[in-house]
């Protein structure tokens, strides 16, 4: 097993200008960003320079300041539909792409010099199907093709959420368009990888039509790898190809997604399971994958979230701290995956709670060597992409009536020496006459506790885990109501 599998770390399209926003940025300015990731385990550095629109003077695809007056109005058409007091952070975005652009200066270009001057691996990152803000069809960051072709859309009957007016890769106008701007990127950047980004937002057919959805996705990476091929004798070297998909493969493949193929063909060298947005997923099946990819030189990646909830309808918008985030990590590196991947861990605004580890998790979490005897959280959470029309499983919350029991299973990673364990449970409602077992051990009640971030939003109680009990990989938590509760909140700590 690798010990050392590092960090592949995403880059969106607008943090950078947004965050940027007001600064004197000149070429040394620009590439310095990356410099923050020298001497960390991130070993790629994937760059994401689109949405609908792109952050950099695309000739195929709308810039993200067409239609923009730099010396008009916050009212100006192109904000038009943003709230007054709203309209600072797009304008940041739009207008720092723009003066760059006007200074003739290429982020993109800067960033994968500087990244191989620092041994990092410079990516490319399309997102293939991006629908933000969907609801509002004048918002800024919508492409004029979307907005002319509604037509495309895979939903075109109905709007419930945003993916109903996701593009249906159904239609042959709807690759060419994507396809246009692989080309672009081939041509205009020498990087070490593209990455499609099916994640971003993960629905790309019509209902019941995602089987034939199969062979059309497979055929489109066909090409992408075709435009790659070309490349490469431009370039020099290899052009390596990943795919972001969901992170169980029933629903990849049900969303249209066959990622396997594309592996067993040779069309991708890296695969990224992920769930889209909700939450971290911290089961998702990584011996499954790596079984599917047997006899592959595939990487598997394993892609943590930002945010971390318990159960969908959970509201609550907390992010995962250094701890939850080295519990994740623990568990996929053990679990075999050849990387973590980081999403929407950037360097401000869209990052962690805790700010001030950002460096330090940059620095611990691609190694069991460097996890190893450190405080971590295990959260129990859930799957939060399904395929159209699939039932939906979650194991919390759990409603145990007096007398009964419920199971959890918690994967913990790998045997932990020396390292004290506890249970914790949050009681939405209900009693907390409970008692837990973990593998069949009993474990001692300390009673109602406190958690640091993130914190359920219920009351908190922690049962001590017998040395003996905790194994390596999965344990089972059973958990006995001595009256009706209402159980919200799983995991296990060590500590």
């Amino acid at each position: 097993m690798n010990l050392t599998p590092g960090i592949a770390l995403n880059e969106d399209d607008g943090h950078y200008y947004g965050t940027r926003a007001g600064q004197a940025l000149d070429a040394e300015k620009v590439a310095s960003f990356v410099d923050q990731y020298a001497g960390t385990q991130v070993r790629e550095l994937v760059l994401n320079p689109n949405a609908q629109r792109t952050s950099y003077g695309s000739k195929v695809w709308d810039p993200i300041w067409l239609g923009y007056d730099p010396d008009g109005p916050d009212d100006q058409p192109l904000f038009a539909s943003t709230a007054p007091e709203d309209v600072s952070r797009p304008r940041g975005w739009v207008h720092t792409a723009w003066q760059l652009h006007k200074d003739g200066i290429d982020p993109y270009k800067l960033w994968i010099e500087r990244a191989r001057k620092h041994g990092i691996s410079p990516w490319i990152s399309m997102r293939m199907n991006d629908v933000h803000c969907v609801d509002d069809e004048k918002f800024f960051i919508h492409g004029e093709f979307w907005r002319n072709n509604p037509q495309f859309r895979r939903v075109p009957y109905a709007f419930n959420n945003w993916m109903d007016r996701a593009f249906d890769y159904g239609h042959k106008e709807v690759r060419e368009h994507h396809l246009k701007l692989v080309r672009e990127y081939a041509e205009r950047w020498d990087f070490d990888g593209l990455e499609l980004d099916w994640m971003r937002f993960g629905f790309h057919f019509r209902p019941g039509y995602e089987q034939e959805g199969c062979e059309i996705l497979t055929e489109f990476t066909r090409e992408v790898r075709s435009i790659l091929d070309e490349a490469e004798k431009r370039v020099g070297h290899q052009i390596k190809l990943s795919a972001r998909v969901p992170s169980r493969p029933q629903n990849a493949i049900g969303l249209g997604m066959d990622a396997v193929a594309w592996a067993k063909e040779g069309l991708i060298d890296s695969l990224v399971v992920t769930p889209f947005w909700a939450t971290a997923e911290t089961d998702m099946p990584i011996e499954l994958w790596k079984m599917l990819l047997e006899g592959t030189k595939v990487e598997l990646a394993a892609g943590l979230e930002i945010l971390v909830r318990p159960f969908p309808t959970y509201g609550q918008n907390q992010t995962n701290t250094l701890e939850t985030v080295r519990g994740m990590a623990a568990s996929y590196i053990h679990r075999g995956c050849d990387k973590i991947y980081l999403f929407n861990y950037m360097d401000s605004e869209t990052t962690m709670d805790d700010t001030q580890n950002y460096q330090t998790l940059l620095r611990e979490i691609g190694s069991l060597e460097t996890i190893d005897g450190k405080a971590r959280r295990h959260v129990v959470t859930y799957t939060d992409t399904w395929a159209v029309g699939v039932p939906a499983a979650y194991s919390l919350p759990a409603n145990i009536a007096a007398g009964n029991r419920e199971a959890f299973r918690v994967h913990t990673g790998p045997a932990t020496p020396g390292m004290k364990a506890k249970a914790v449970l949050g009681i939405i409602d209900g009693s907390s006459d409970l008692a837990v077992r973990c593998n069949g051990f009993e474990c001692a009640s300390l009673g109602e506790i406190a958690l640091s971030a993130p914190i359920p939003k219920f009351p908190t109680h922690a049962f001590a885990i017998p040395d003996e009990a905790l194994r390596a990989g999965y344990n089972v938590l059973e958990v006995f109501a001595g009256a009706d509760s209402n159980i919200g909140w799983v995991e296990i700590d060590l500590e």
